[in-house]
């Protein structure tokens, strides 16, 4: 059975440098948060389950987060998961994640267990719908459901675990949904060209000009003018959800600065992911992505003058631009 470091490690490298510079105990509570997480997106992405078994195994998965019945079966289905993912790789071990979350203090349990049983209840409601986004507005319930409760998930465990923020709860937690729903968009855009290859097309279809082409027909060869009119729009919309980030991150005092730390780097990769994608066709047909030295150099800096909200600013103003 892999530690809880392993399976953060092995599932993703580009999280567990974030993680790794928190300080405890928030590090170990949001370890366990973004496995058990990983779980619930196993139950939902999985290419192996029928549509009505992903629903009862995700409300199977809250319900067994709050201590109800039914732990052996599901851990029994998890460790069956034969797909070469990461998610698969944690949900395979995920009796070692659970056993992390029962040893957490009781205060950050609690946080855990209801906002990823939430997330996973919406989860199971958007599987059951199916992938019909009519309005931007069904796009943002989607993802509001597997990203923007995380915000959430971490604003409360920020005010738990840290002076000066108790105050600042309740005008963070609007702001944390945005940032979750920030990087959620740009995933979308990341994702165009490998979800469609299982059927879910994450874009409205107010998005599309009228007349124009079905979601599901906007990615075939004579299609190419709408695919990037979506495309422009889609990151009209990530940089409106970046701005509302960055208010986050300046909301949280400088003495914090590996708290700021974990919420900048996905930031700022968020921003140059962003700048790759705009107007680049490549984006409909292939994953497009930082090099490992722009990574690098990224986390250098944020480490160096992370600390400064207007550096942040500037940084990000730098990141946007593609020479």
């Amino acid at each position: 059975m892999a530690t809880l470091q392993e399976l953060l490690v092995l599932s993703s490298r580009t999280f567990a440098v974030g993680i790794g510079i928190l300080p405890e105990p928030l590090r170990e509570e949001i370890t366990v948060a973004y496995l058990l997480l990983r779980v619930s997106d196993y139950l939902e992405d999985n290419q192996e389950l029928e549509d009505a078994d992903k629903v009862d195994l995700l409300r199977s998965w809250g319900r067994v987060l709050d201590g109800g019945a039914g732990r052996e079966a599901l851990l029994e289905r998890l460790r069956a998961a034969r797909e070469d993912t990461a998610d698969a790789l944690v949900a395979r071990d995920s009796a070692a994640v659970l056993d992390g979350l029962n040893r957490l203090a009781p205060e950050a349990r609690a946080i855990l267990v209801r906002r990823v049983g939430e997330s996973s209840e919406g989860m199971a409601r958007w599987v059951a719908r199916g992938s019909v986004f009519d309005t931007e507005a069904d796009l943002d319930d989607y993802m509001h459901e597997v990203a923007g409760r995380v915000g959430h998930l971490l604003t409360e465990l920020f005010a738990e675990r840290l002076s000066g923020l108790v105050g600042r709860r309740d005008r963070m937690m609007p702001l944390g949904r945005e940032f979750g729903l920030a990087l959620q968009t740009v995933n979308v855009i990341r994702g165009l060209h490998e979800d469609r290859d299982r059927g879910w097309v994450y874009v409205p279809t107010e998005f599309i000009p009228d007349p124009g082409p079905r979601p599901s027909e906007l990615f075939e060869p004579g299609n190419r003018n709408a695919a990037m009119g979506v495309l422009s729009r889609m990151v009209g919309k990530a940089e409106r959800h970046l701005a509302a980030a960055r208010a986050y991150i300046r909301m949280i005092p400088r003495r914090h600065h590996g708290v700021r730390l974990f919420c900048q780097l996905p930031l700022f990769f968020a921003v140059r992911t962003l700048a790759l994608s705009r107007g680049n066709p490549d984006v409909l047909e292939r994953e497009t992505k930082m090099t490992r030295r722009e990574v690098l150099a990224v986390t250098r800096n944020a480490k160096l003058l992370g600390f400064s909200n207007r550096w942040m600013d500037w940084y990000c103003g730098r990141l946007a631009v593609v020479a």
